[in-house]
């Protein structure tokens, strides 16, 4: 009987033992293929992402009419998983214009499985949040309008009258 136990005993410690080693090399074939990929990517892709937005966008004082519209967009298409000042099923968005380019997040909406499967600091967004980003289809005009709104809710930067499109 003791055998028998002992042997159960044993079996279950090299099971975890086994588990354990498998996590590790999961882990680490993970860092190695996000490291791939980063090494894969140019300068202005890991600055601005992944997608069909290649050139920088340019930003000068916040358009208050394009960020009204923007603010519309988000709350139809974004809120139901981002919120401005708290985490949510996705990111606190509340300064993420200071984190990210204007362009790397247009990219992020316009291609967020792209981004999250090849793009570095999307694939760790999505390991911590462990949710896809939906792709909503917008088009690139409604994109900006999302990213200039985002920016107006920006603490860290000025706002000011209405401003020509960018």
């Amino acid at each position: 009987m003791q055998k028998l136990i002992l042997s159960v005993l044993f079996g279950m410690v090299l099971i975890f033992w086994g588990c354990s080693s498998d996590s590790k090399k999961s882990e680490e074939q993970t860092q190695d293929q996000s490291e791939q990929a980063e090494s894969e990517l140019t300068e202005f892709q890991l600055k601005n992402g992944i997608g069909p937005i290649t050139e920088p966008i340019k930003t000068g004082p916040i358009d208050t009419q394009m960020a009204a519209r923007g603010k519309e967009l988000f709350d139809s298409n974004c809120s139901s998983c981002h919120k401005i000042g708290e985490r949510y099923v996705g990111p606190d968005l509340q300064d993420v214009t200071s984190r990210r380019t204007p362009t790397y997040i247009m990219n992020m909406i316009l291609n967020p499985t792209g981004m999250t499967q090849e793009h570095p600091t999307a694939h760790k967004l999505l390991e911590q949040f462990a949710t896809q980003m939906a792709n909503l289809s917008l088009e690139r005009d409604k994109a900006r309008a999302i990213v200039e709104y985002l920016r107006s809710v920006n603490p860290n930067l000025q706002t000011s009258k209405a401003q020509p499109n960018n």
